[in-house]
């Protein structure tokens, strides 16, 4: 395994943005950066051998300092959206960011994605490490923060998250990686997709979930058999028309426990590229780029807990309290099936 890094770009305090890149033997490749600890590139064979990037993103680094997708990013302090921006711990009520309507996303502007990691090179990978105040983004808690990719000889890529906190806060963390496994920019509707999750979260035009669980049989939300992204994707529904497409969340678990479960295999009939994404996480959040500049040509597959997990006490609760250890694992497995 071979990893090095470079500068490519500066922020605008000056500080250096570094591209990573990590090879394996075989000669697929997976590069990060320290803004955002963002995931960027991962070029993998086809079934014939051919490497291509199956990453949406951008070729310059310095894009990324100004990018309003999360293109790969690691995302926080919670991954989509709270109502009203606002949390209550011990009585006490937070008052968070409001970046989405009256709502927070994704941390709110100061979100984990917009901050400059302190890194350290691994044998087959990449630890980044954030710092995140006490009052940040209205969050309680100084928080520390890791984010570890690590690559192997079987194009694998493990996704660590841990947090610890002086003080209870809310934490729930995801990548933000965007597919698209045929190595171009052409729609993913042609993409084969399953979710083995009978339930998706019912939510609100602003995408709050109404805490009402939607069973996904007879609907075009099913994807528990292998069906094309494309075969729904445009029908006349209406949680399809606000979301653009797929933007949902699926229920993988209904208690949190370390076991890890298949959340998604992803696969492209003409590259013959399988993408197959395990995690000890509840659930997925399945985006298909619909409020992208280039609607439908990535899927996002974010493993995560509930959105607005804090407005809902029976769902799996990710209160971080002082003395423990938030540690949740993803599993990016990059396979070659036959055309």
């Amino acid at each position: 395994m071979k990893v090095t890094h470079k500068i490519e770009t500066h922020t605008r305090a000056g500080e250096p943005v570094i591209r990573f890149t990590v090879e394996n033997s075989f000669g697929a490749t997976v590069e990060f950066t320290n803004w955002g600890a963002r995931w960027i590139t991962v070029s993998v064979p086809d079934a014939n051998g051919a490497l291509a990037n199956v990453l949406v993103g951008y070729e310059e680094l310095s894009d990324y300092l100004d990018d309003t997708y999360y293109m790969g990013a690691t995302v926080g302090r919670f991954a989509n959206r709270i109502a009203r921006a606002s949390l209550v711990i011990n009585g006490k009520t937070c008052h968070l960011e409001t970046n989405d309507g009256p709502n927070t996303n994704h941390g709110g502007y100061s979100g984990f994605h917009q901050k400059l990691w302190q890194w350290e090179e691994l044998p087959d990978g990449v630890r980044f490490r954030l710092d995140s105040p006490d009052g940040e983004g209205g969050y309680p808690g100084n928080v520390c923060i890791l984010a570890e990719y690590r690559f192997n000889e079987q194009n694998e890529l493990l996704v660590r998250h841990r947090a610890e906190t002086d003080c209870a806060t809310y934490i729930n963390m995801t990548n933000h990686a965007y597919f698209n496994l045929s190595g171009t920019d052409k729609k993913i509707t042609e993409h084969w997709l399953q979710i083995p999750s009978h339930r998706i979260l019912d939510t609100t035009s602003e995408f709050i979930p109404t805490g009402k669980r939607i069973r996904v049989e007879g609907t075009p939300f099913d994807f528990t058999v292998p069906k094309q992204i494309g075969k729904d994707l445009y029908e006349d529904n209406e949680q399809l028309r606000w979301n653009k497409g797929y933007n949902h969340y699926y229920i993988l678990k209904d208690e949190l426990s370390a076991e890890r479960v298949q959340a998604a295999v992803l696969y492209d009939s003409q590259t013959g590229r399988k993408l197959i994404v395990q995690t000890d996480l509840p659930g997925v959040m399945l985006y298909t780029a619909g409020y992208y500049e280039k609607p439908d040509t990535a899927v996002c597959l974010e493993t995560q807990f509930y959105p607005d997990t804090p407005s809902h006490p029976d769902f799996p609760s990710c209160l971080l309290r002082p003395g423990e250890v938030y540690e949740h694992h993803t599993l990016f497995s990059f396979k070659v099936a036959e055309k």
